[in-house]
């Protein structure tokens, strides 16, 4: 999608959608948002819808950035403790190791 040839406004309608549907569990919706309009929101010349985007591409920073710390968080937590937590370690592995390391 060339973001050259679309109106401001339907960029700022465009880039809210993707805000929002990153709160459907879609962070990557997120990382499109940012990678996207980065350039509309701080390297183009001013414009009228300019803070708009600009808002809602911070805010998809911030949520993407939440996203990954609280995945990291999870990954690290369950691939230290997963032996330790028995059956329900177990029920909740999509692939179970042999053993304890």
């Amino acid at each position: 999608m060339d973001l050259k040839k679309v109106p401001d406004e339907e960029k700022v309608n465009l880039c809210r959608k993707y805000f929002l549907g990153g709160f459907a569990l879609l962070p990557f919706l997120w990382f499109i948002n940012v990678v996207w309009f980065f350039r509309e929101a701080f390297i183009r010349p001013s414009f009228t819808e300019q803070s708009k985007i600009k808002s809602y591409v911070i805010k998809s920073a911030i949520g993407l950035l939440v996203w990954f710390a609280g995945l990291t968080t999870w990954i690290l937590i369950f691939q230290t403790y997963r032996a330790s937590w028995g059956e329900i370690g177990d029920r909740i592995s999509f692939v179970i190791p042999l053993g304890v390391a």
